[in-house]
């Protein structure tokens, strides 16, 4: 059977004539001859497509927001206790969170991947559990200008969770932030009350060590009272001093002051001392080998220097644990609690969909080309310049038939009566269907289309 040749055949240079590749009509010639190497393929990549899409198991992500919030008090009239950075506190947190013991409990207690933990072991359970979880800063600390705001930035981070089904994410992502807030209230009392722990020592010591001067002082003084036969006793007269010292200083100093509690010692001291026998006194005095009382003096004013800097300290310590057992200095709040997400965050099934259509047309399309190239039939003039010597070659017009042209004919009346009806029965749509031309033109106007 005859097929119709290209017939804009040149036998002068037709023997690299390619043009016909960059040609619409060629694909769509390919295309008709072709159909079932192009639509085998695509059927088959798209069905798998479809497959990956309908079985690939959704992925919820449920996170909430936590604020580090400054303290509410201001630092001029109570200093914080705890001074280290939000962000390495929050790193110290992330850490003690994603331990090994912590993820495990986590996971039993929501009881988590059922399907996989029977074939998995707990290290592989925990780092699965460590790829769901996700903590990250929401991003870098606001830059201000002024000098407070910039040493104490705003900071804001996620704490999150992905799991297959999205309440358990949502119960997941709760779990962790309570825990979060949890270990960052007990590190900061902990620490505060290390510090109070530690100050209360210090003082203890320096209170012992001024005691034990105080008591070599009045032992001093009361070693060097010589006996006297008149009635007045110095030893009396001493403490009756000292009392008096004590009255007026305990109208202006509590008991727990570090001056009244020496001077007490002081009175005891030399009460032991008025109590026991005179020869025992001379004796004491005689035998004791001589002391220093510059140099106890000296050591006594460095002791209670330190101990009233230590005192200050304690008391400071102690205001600043007061702060945090009552959560009023720099703490973490939460300002967007883990909810139940709605929507999976993967798979993202409309890109995978186009995906698989572009691969599957690419796939049908490169597989009818790949076909085409390999049949070695001749559909074109330039076919034949690899068979015959191009001198033979003569170019002839196409010969429409009457049947042909009869075709044509119908084809060229049915097309134009389809026209011919589209438009008719549009503008007849547009006269019922839409509203008057200008009131369409003052809604358009007016704005109301927008």
């Amino acid at each position: 059977m005859l097929q119709k040749l290209d017939d804009t055949l040149d036998v002068q240079d037709t023997e690299a004539d390619h043009s016909y590749l960059l040609q619409p009509a060629y694909y769509l010639g390919v295309l008709k001859r072709r159909w079932p190497f192009f639509l085998v393929p695509l059927t088959l990549v798209a069905l798998i497509g479809a497959a990956v899409i309908y079985l690939w198991p959704p992925t919820y992500y449920s996170e909430g927001k936590i604020l580090v919030e400054s303290q509410l008090i201001p630092t001029e009239l109570v200093r914080p206790t705890v001074t280290s950075a939000a962000q390495e506190r929050i790193q110290v947190i992330q850490q003690r969170t994603m331990t090994r013991d912590n993820l495990l409990a986590i996971a039993d207690k929501f009881k988590l991947f059922p399907d996989r933990r029977t074939l998995m072991s707990p290290t592989q359970l925990v780092e699965l559990m460590k790829k769901s979880v996700k903590i990250e800063p929401v991003a870098q600390p606001l830059a201000f200008t002024s000098g407070t705001l910039s040493q104490h930035p705003t900071v804001i981070f996620t704490v999150g969770f992905q799991y297959d089904d999205p309440q358990n994410a949502a119960r997941v992502a709760n779990e962790l932030v309570t825990r979060i807030l949890d270990l960052d209230l007990r590190d900061r009392t902990s620490r505060a009350t290390d510090t109070t722990k530690f100050l209360a020592r210090e003082v203890q010591r320096l209170q012992g060590e001024s005691s034990a001067i105080d008591a070599k002082l009045a032992q001093v003084k009361v070693s060097s009272l010589k006996p006297a036969r008149d009635s007045i006793n110095p030893t009396a007269s001493q403490l009756a001093q000292l009392r008096a010292e004590l009255a007026q200083k305990s109208a202006v100093y509590s008991d727990r002051n570090y001056q009244i509690q020496a001077l007490k010692r002081q009175i005891e001291a030399l009460e032991k001392a008025g109590s026991q026998p005179a020869g025992t006194v001379t004796a004491t005095a005689d035998t004791s080998p001589p002391v220093d009382v510059d140099a106890l003096l000296t050591q006594q004013k460095s002791i209670q220097v330190n101990l009233e800097v230590a005192t200050q300290k304690l008391a400071a310590a102690r205001l600043g644990e007061t702060l945090e057992r009552d959560q009023q200095s720099e703490k973490l709040e939460v300002i967007e609690q883990p909810t139940q997400p709605l929507e999976p965050i993967s798979p993202n099934r409309p890109k995978i969909a186009g995906v698989v259509a572009v691969l599957a047309l690419m796939v049908g399309a490169g597989i009818a080309i790949a076909a085409e190239l390999l049949d070695r039939a001749i559909r074109r003039s330039s076919d034949l310049f690899g068979i015959l010597d191009r001198e033979l070659v003569v170019s002839m017009p196409y010969l429409f038939t009457q049947s042909e042209l009869r075709y044509r004919k119908r084809k060229f009346w049915l097309m134009l009566a389809t026209v011919l009806i589209v438009v008719a029965v549009s503008a007849a749509a547009a006269y019922w269907l839409l509203p008057p031309l200008d009131l369409i033109i003052a809604k358009a106007r007016v704005g109301l289309f927008r």
